[in-house]
């Protein structure tokens, strides 16, 4: 069985329908497991019970059913501004929480498949990031999840990291979201123009999610002819490379198109710098999908046509 954490949250959610969908067994927690206490993932992990929620509400015919194979973590401390000041709390989630994780999937014969970040880079480099990059985070929330990605590293052997950047899906806050609001209520609007990167829809990282898990499954079955993922770190976002300034502009365009945006408004640029905001964010942090591509034997959708789609779908609300 599979057990999701952060399932309520805007990725988690978006791999929770993947997973019912594809009338998979699952469990999924959300605050009611404090990942960063040990003992209350032992327990859960080990509970014989039908515990939270399960797809298509399946009753366990045997013990062994219940038993947790996979463990997809999509729970961080993302209040990057926040982290700065509480570096105790994001410290909890994204280190502590990951080790913890590690231990049990370890512990239990589990796989584990962890969400990570770009910002566990420094930013400086001109061309995009490989998984071998030197990783050098300048920030609270980027420290707190290299060493997370560290303390999985050095605790099991069958993980999959996958870092991703500028998320945003159809459940949770998001920066789509927030911009087509802003759109429809304010006349003018700042952007930062100096920090470039590659959005990344929910939905096609649920779907790379799921394909290493049905590509590790295949591959582990009496009748698997094609060798599993090879585990290890990953990079996952869409295609292309955008500035924020750029990705509002694009929101702002489709929107004006599907009708999400309903009022003119003018967007203009401004540096990190005149932005001010507390915690330090990578000029640059596109990251290379290469390996993953090679690896999965996938056609990763560009950063504009999964935006376009996302817009136009009848499931956008704005939260």
């Amino acid at each position: 069985m599979i057990w999701l954490i952060g399932a309520k949250g805007m990725l988690g959610t978006h791999v929770a329908r993947l997973l019912t969908e594809k009338d998979l067994f699952w469990t999924g927690s959300g605050s009611e497991v404090d990942i960063s206490n040990p003992a209350a993932v032992e327990n859960f992990i080990t509970s014989t019970e039908t515990n939270y929620y399960l797809s298509s509400h399946k009753k366990f015919s045997n013990p062994k059913e219940r038993k947790i194979n996979w463990i997809i973590n999509c729970a961080a401390y993302t209040a990057v501004d926040n982290a700065e000041n509480d570096e105790e709390k994001a410290r909890a989630v994204n280190t502590t929480g990951a080790l913890n994780l590690a231990r049990a999937a370890r512990n239990h014969g589990a796989k584990l498949i962890h969400i990570s970040t770009d910002y566990v880079f420094d930013g400086t480099s001109k061309v995009p990031y490989t998984e071998a990059d030197k990783k050098n985070p300048t920030g609270v929330y980027g420290r707190t999840k290299s060493d997370g990605e560290d303390a999985i590293c050095s605790s099991m052997s069958q993980y999959y990291i996958l870092r991703t950047a500028w998320l945003y899906g159809f459940y949770g806050k998001n920066f789509v979201y927030t911009m087509t609001k802003l759109f429809n209520s304010k006349d003018e609007i700042r952007v930062v123009e100096d920090q470039f990167g590659t959005p990344t829809y929910c939905g096609d990282l649920a779907s790379a999610i799921l394909m290493i898990i049905e590509k590790s499954e295949k591959a582990t079955s009496v009748f698997g002819k094609n060798s599993a993922p090879a585990y290890g770190i990953y990079h996952f976002t869409n295609e292309g490379q955008t500035s924020w300034l750029d990705f509002a502009k694009k929101i702002y365009a489709i929107g004006k198109k599907c009708g999400r945006v309903t009022k003119d408004c003018t967007i203009t640029g401004c540096t990190t710098a005149e932005y001010g905001a507390k915690a330090p964010r990578p000029a640059y942090s596109v990251l290379s999908k290469e390996k993953i591509q090679k690896e999965l034997r996938i056609k990763i959708p560009d950063w504009e046509q999964s935006l376009k789609e996302f817009m136009s779908d009848k499931r956008f609300e704005i939260q």
